[in-house]
């Protein structure tokens, strides 16, 4: 009798302890709540009665998201990046028959890979389109400039393949990165044509304007320099031509088997 009294109180002490527990953990729950729905009313009551308030909010949790997107997307376009995607090359299949003849010269003549120099000869003709100058000029400078080195350091400061002075051209180089994107091939180019435009445009005449521009790139001879640079170019001239024939005289023979003459 005296077992069965005590393990009934036990049981009722033990389920007692267990609606107690329950109980507090509810009462914690919902004083918890309660907190949390209070801040968010108190919040919402202070952006309401401040809308300047709810402007610089609403502006800040949108700068972190456009922040977050832009971070996800430069990590992802790294992600997909390649390295022959990020160097300075192009595919020889994609060049005309003469700017292929004048990458394969130059090639063999300056001991460059025909893939960057490709890259460089497309973007010359490119230019030359633009800005109403032979491709093969500034190939030219290029070649006695630099012999076609990203990386060349002239003796007054002209850098890369145009030998262009950064500080005189940080604006057309800020966009890019500033004075060490004049290491960039294409940066280098495209600002060196820019500034070979202006100097045969305000000079009487392409040795006057070449003279000039071997001055800003730090040449020491410029009457040598000029009658380099008109030497390169009339080779490349005479490569570029005699590609153009050669492709002609190929189209015509391709024609004519496939057209023949009935007599």
């Amino acid at each position: 009798m005296t077992a069965t009294l005590t393990w009934t109180h036990l049981k009722r002490a033990v389920s007692t302890f267990a609606c107690d527990v329950h109980e507090g953990f509810v009462e914690i729950t919902r004083h918890s709540l309660a907190v949390i729905g209070l801040a968010v009313v108190a919040i919402s009551l202070t952006l309401v009665a401040r809308p300047g308030l709810q402007e610089v909010a609403s502006e800040t949790l949108m700068s972190w998201l456009e922040l977050r997107q832009v971070e996800q997307t430069a990590v992802l376009e790294t992600s997909e990046l390649t390295p022959a995607s990020r160097s300075t090359t192009a595919p020889m299949q994609d060049l005309s028959s003469d700017q292929l003849a004048v990458t394969r010269w130059l090639s063999n003549k300056y001991k460059v890979s025909p893939e960057p120099l490709a890259a460089l000869v497309s973007e010359a003709w490119a230019l030359g389109e633009r800005s109403q100058i032979a491709p093969t000029l500034i190939l030219a400078v290029m070649a006695i400039e630099s012999r076609f080195n990203p990386f060349a350091s002239g003796h007054l400061g002209g850098l890369g393949l145009m030998q262009i002075e950064p500080e005189a051209h940080i604006g057309a180089l800020s966009p890019f990165g500033g004075r060490l994107a004049a290491f960039d091939p294409l940066t280098n180019l495209r600002v060196g044509t820019r500034l070979l435009q202006a100097l045969i445009q305000d000079a009487s005449t392409l040795e006057d304007a070449l003279r000039l521009y071997s001055l800003a790139s730090g040449q020491l001879n410029n009457d040598t320099y000029v009658d380099r640079v008109l030497a390169e170019q009339k080779l490349l001239d005479n490569i570029s031509q005699g590609a153009k024939t050669a492709s002609s005289d190929k189209k015509d023979t391709t024609l004519t088997k496939s057209h023949p003459t009935h007599m």
